[in-house]
């Protein structure tokens, strides 16, 4: 279990993770800070929990994470962003945790468009962003994160498809200590990105994917959309060469294929 005095004691952040809401179980932590910044608290602020009863993924799919032994938290971010930027942010999160995970693990992480970081193949963090928009300006965005770290099996057919750090190193972690890297990975990043930067985040992204030239099938609901990866436009969307058209796309679940 965390507590508020230890987790901000071990940050040497200056503003992330400064304010924490910690919790033993509660429904979503994205729920929970979507609450906290509408009632205006202040960037940097973060829930974390052990424990989510409905942790949610895109699509309102459900993430499952066993209890006390991975980090489910999510950050509230403030940033001067025009509104053709709000689609990068995933981008920015992604990185920070991969970096994060390449220096403390040692293990290299691949970014899956949208939002996934992979390692060795399979899953190992998911991100949630949410935002808020009021008179055609962004308000605040929700960075919402389930990185699996110490949890060993995963139900339901997913060991094909997900990993934890402790899996791909075969120790466990302190997860307390995790969290502080990220958040001061996050908050360097954020130091350009918070002026619409995005130049070394997008650099970075682009340095730890496989999609780009290679053929894909795009599940976006019922349909399923194949062509190949050209690579990304200016606000984030995937570029994709279909058959028809070159088209651009903002959502949707990704594989891989040999040929199209």
């Amino acid at each position: 279990m965390y507590s508020e005095e230890e987790l901000t004691h071990r940050l040497t952040t200056q503003v992330f993770g400064r304010t924490v809401f910690v919790y033993d179980s509660i429904d979503s932590t994205n729920t929970y800070a979507k609450d906290f910044a509408a009632k205006g608290a202040g960037e940097g602020t973060v829930v974390i929990a052990d424990h989510q009863t409905a942790g949610r993924g895109r699509f309102g799919r459900i993430w499952q994470a066993e209890s006390g032994l991975n980090l489910l938290f999510s950050l509230i971010i403030r940033p001067t962003l025009s509104m053709n930027k709000i689609g990068l942010l995933p981008f920015f999160a992604a990185v920070g945790i991969a970096l994060t995970i390449e220096n403390v693990a040692g293990i290299k992480c691949e970014c899956k468009w949208p939002n996934d970081i992979l390692c060795q193949g399979k899953k190992c963090c998911g991100i949630l962003m949410e935002s808020a928009v009021q008179k055609g300006k962004l308000d605040y965005a929700i960075v919402g994160i389930g990185l699996n770290v110490n949890q060993r099996n995963f139900i339901d057919g997913l060991n094909n498809r997900a990993t934890s750090l402790s899996n791909e190193c075969g120790k466990e972690f302190d997860r307390k200590e995790l969290f502080c890297q990220i958040m001061s990975s996050l908050e360097l990043l954020y130091q350009q990105v918070s002026k619409g930067d995005f130049t070394n985040v997008i650099r970075e992204w682009k340095a730890r994917t496989t999609i780009f030239g290679k053929g894909i099938k795009l599940t976006i609901a019922d349909d399923v959309i194949q062509g190949v990866v050209l690579g990304l436009a200016s606000d984030g969307g995937l570029v994709v060469e279909t058959k028809s058209r070159q088209r651009v796309f903002y959502a949707g679940d990704v594989t891989l294929i040999n040929e199209i």
